[in-house]
């Protein structure tokens, strides 16, 4: 059976987790996968969301996938075959609800011409369509040989030949008080026209329309089911064969076709999410990917999570650059607060596991590290029930971490310490940080101590930028440079005359 998101069948590929990895929460990206599957909760794409392929060409397997659905004809064609599967599963989910015989086998006929439908189309289409990816190019092959089999063409004929039998069945109902008579039609007058015709004068210049919009989803009453069994007495042919019809096809898909219908969610949903963003001309893009590689780079990457809620908003989206050369292993970033620190660590995460999900992502370019798993320890509040303070609780998780950590992982810290004393929250910060590199792990620390940014010769120092007239103003730019907090809060003391010298002339006057 082959598959649309796996080089491997499912049984062979990786195995699937069905929750969230924790680093998703910290990451914002348990929002991204939540509105990935908003209103597709039937397909159960979280275990594809959480779960990161470990080798490139896996990686490549998806994006040659995206690539094609990002073709409207191919897209389009995909999102019709979703409708026409949808409709399947809930005419036959019905039909399974439903007690009387011939009632429960008209909706299964539905069930199954529905899908009829949604895979002779579907293939129809693939072979309009100009595909590249390995992906749809086994399914095709598949497609085709199954919708040109004779199961499927006996199963399709005679679904579409009993519905217009069924269709063209009409019959006469007598009712007198309790008694109800079901007989062939035979010409007689059809009273619908002769009611329409005398009440007719009274719909004139009608402001509101009184008519009654029958259920047709409901369940048949006893007297319906009654006459539908009369019926089915007066065409014995027809019901016969309907009978047998569901008999040979009640198994009737197949499992490769289904399997299709959900995993091509996985690239719908994601394509969504993205078609807010680029209508306001935000970049996405196929990143490439190394599992050992440590040259990795984004231009104009940007926070997947905080972008689409900014856009919604109708604010604007500032995007980031980064790079690592040589010997590069730790970013440390420093800053003001609130100047977009936390925000370019989490798309230094962000991006990460996105590109190792196969997804495009935010930004004009991208190499990254084929990420094994993504590390994140961000600050949360104590909780009672733990008996630990919020140091020793930074602790525990952090050497949980550190125990996890390999050399294709990322660890990604977000001010921690604040419990402590500064002389204790460097020498543990950089304690951590060597524990890391021995793993040769890669290393986003965000941090208020600026001593960390030089601490060795694998650091990089990145620094939240202000405006250089206003340093109160944030440019959420995160940049390349020497840490300057001192730098900073001595323009701000100087703004508002807070400086030595300032206060100084104060005292003496």
């Amino acid at each position: 059976m082959c598959s649309i998101l796996f080089r491997e069948t499912p049984e062979a590929g990786p195995v699937l987790t069905a929750e969230d990895p924790p680093c998703y929460r910290d990451l914002y990206l348990d929002q991204v996968v939540d509105a990935a599957m908003a209103g597709k909760k039937e397909y159960d794409l979280r275990p594809f969301f959480g779960t990161l392929l470990r080798d490139p060409d896996d990686v490549l397997y998806r994006q040659e996938v995206f690539r094609d659905l990002e073709a409207p004809f191919l897209f389009t064609s995909v999102k019709s075959f979703e409708g026409k599967m949808r409709s399947m599963r809930q005419r036959r989910a019905f039909a399974e609800k439903l007690d009387y015989r011939y009632e429960k086998k008209r909706w299964l006929l539905e069930a199954i011409d529905a899908y009829c439908a949604g895979a002779s189309g579907l293939a129809r289409d693939l072979g309009r369509a100009e595909t590249h990816s390995r992906g749809f190019s086994a399914f095709r092959d598949h497609l085709d040989t199954y919708v040109q089999s004779e199961g499927f063409r006996i199963m399709q004929a005679d679904a579409r030949k009993l519905r217009e039998d069924l269709a063209g069945i009409r019959v006469t109902l007598l009712i007198d008080g309790p008694r109800v008579k079901v007989r062939r039609y035979n010409g007689e007058n059809d009273h619908v026209s002769e009611v329409e015709r005398t009440f007719a004068k009274f719909r004139h210049d009608a402001q509101k329309s009184y008519l009654v919009e029958f259920q047709t989803w409901g369940n048949l009453n006893h007297v319906d089911a009654m006459v539908l069994e009369c019926v089915a007495r007066l065409f014995p042919e027809i019901f016969s064969r309907l009978d047998d019809f569901c008999d040979r096809n009640s198994g009737f898909t197949d499992p490769t076709i289904v399997t299709f219908d959900r995993e091509v969610q996985f690239y719908v949903s994601y394509l969504e999410l993205l078609s807010l963003l680029r209508r306001e001309g935000l970049p996405f893009c196929y990143p490439r990917v190394s599992p050992t590689g440590r040259e990795i780079s984004s231009r104009q990457g940007f926070d997947l999570a905080l972008a689409r809620k900014m856009v919604i908003e109708n604010a604007p989206v500032v995007p980031n650059d980064f790079f690592l050369r040589g010997d590069d292993r730790v970013i440390v970033v420093t800053g003001p607060n609130q100047g977009g620190k936390t925000t370019f660590a989490r798309t230094f995460g962000q991006l990460h596991i996105l590109a190792a999900l196969g997804c495009p992502v935010p930004g004009e370019e991208a190499q990254l590290l084929l990420v094994d798993r993504v590390h994140a320890h961000f600050g949360k509040e104590e909780q009672i029930a733990e008996l630990r303070g919020k140091l020793e609780d930074d602790l525990v998780r952090i050497h949980d971490i550190l125990g996890q950590a390999t050399s294709r992982s990322i660890v990604i810290m977000n001010e921690i310490f604040t419990s402590t004393t500064i002389q204790d929250a460097l020498f543990l910060s950089r304690s951590i940080v060597e524990k890391a590199l021995e793993r040769d792990a890669l290393v986003v620390l965000v941090t208020f101590l600026n001593e960390l940014a030089t601490m060795n010769r694998h650091t990089v120092s990145m620094v939240a930028a202000v405006d250089a007239h206003n340093p109160l103003v944030r440019t959420f730019k995160v940049v390349r440079g020497p840490a300057d907090g001192l730098a900073y809060a001595l323009t701000l003391a100087a703004r508002h005359r807070l400086s030595y010298q300032d206060i100084t002339e104060r005292v003496r006057t």
